[in-house]
């Protein structure tokens, strides 16, 4: 009997399929990058999330930088990143991050963090002076914010908004029905508003969601309908992969097909870009949906 890659992870073998081949790192490009990181004692996301592209953005000398230290105040079922109570707040954080994008040169930066919920304002006060610091020491860089959603405190939202970023980008990760186990301590309508108080204001924004995690397709044509009603821009849709056995199961994987119809279900229906497929993630490919968006547009 021969099983399909679905078969498989629902009784327990967790094979991949051929499909999500990923590049092991290494390189002089992943080399310099892992020691300009170290350098500068920052975080990336490309680390503890042991996102799958690591191998190819790094060795091309690109990397999502994590702001804000590397311990998350929630405990999101998909991710790998270390939950707990943050015992420090690096307010030199900003400066080295400005150091290290104006070091590797970049025409494109995307910096995310952890969630800091045990702040007043949930960290706002350093991304507003990470993105002045980057736009201080390297100001041909355009600047991409994939941010938390500050707990609903639209004044925190604010005060990043005022550093005026290129692309204002949060995750809705999942399907609303999912929610209670994929992202427990956070709120779909809340996230919503966030993008649309976001695009309101003149922003590019982006969203990204993961599949493979038991949502229906009629779910994701209904998160579309969302995005595409509060004017999202940018949507990007990737296979979920388990980091570890304390993780959600992955319920199935999506075809590479799938990911396809996804991608012209989106445009069709109205968002400018969306980028579909089993290893995509919030930043891969960053810079190439800046300029695809720019094309939708102009």
């Amino acid at each position: 009997m021969i099983l399909t890659p679905q078969q498989e992870v629902a009784g327990g073998m967790g094979r991949k399929p051929s499909w999500l081949k990923m590049k092991m790192p290494g390189g002089e490009g992943y080399a310099r990058l892992l020691k300009l990181v170290n350098e500068q004692r920052l975080h990336t996301v490309c680390q503890s999330a042991k996102c799958p592209n690591m191998g190819e953005c790094w060795s091309a000398g690109t990397a999502t930088l994590m702001i804000l230290g590397d311990v998350c105040t929630r405990s999101c079922g998909f991710c790998n990143i270390a939950t707990g109570r943050p015992i420090e707040l690096d307010l030199d954080e900003p400066r080295r991050v400005g150091e290290a994008v104006k070091a590797m040169d970049l025409g494109h930066v995307v910096i995310t963090s952890v969630n800091r919920d045990e702040l007043p304002d949930g960290g706002a006060g350093v991304w507003a002076a990470t993105i002045e610091q980057i736009r201080l020491q390297s100001p041909r860089t355009s600047i991409e914010v994939l941010i938390p959603d500050f707990c609903g405190n639209w004044n925190a939202l604010q005060q990043v908004l005022d550093a005026k970023p290129v692309i204002l980008g949060h995750n809705l990760e999942t399907v609303p029905r999912l929610y209670r186990q994929v992202r427990p301590q956070a709120k779909y309508q809340r996230s919503l508003k966030l993008l649309q108080i976001s695009k309101e204001k003149g922003f590019i924004t982006k969203t990204g969601i993961m599949v493979g995690l038991g949502e229906e397709s009629d779910e994701i044509e209904s998160i579309i309908d969302d995005l595409v009603g509060i004017g999202c821009d940018i949507l990007t849709i990737g296979q979920y992969l388990q980091p570890t056995t304390n993780h959600l199961p992955v319920n199935r994987f999506v075809t590479p097909d799938e990911f396809v119809q996804w991608k012209r279900l989106g445009e069709s229906r109205g968002l400018r870009h969306v980028e579909s497929g089993p290893l995509v993630r919030s930043s891969y490919h960053a810079e190439r949906q800046v300029h695809a968006h720019a094309a939708a547009v102009g």
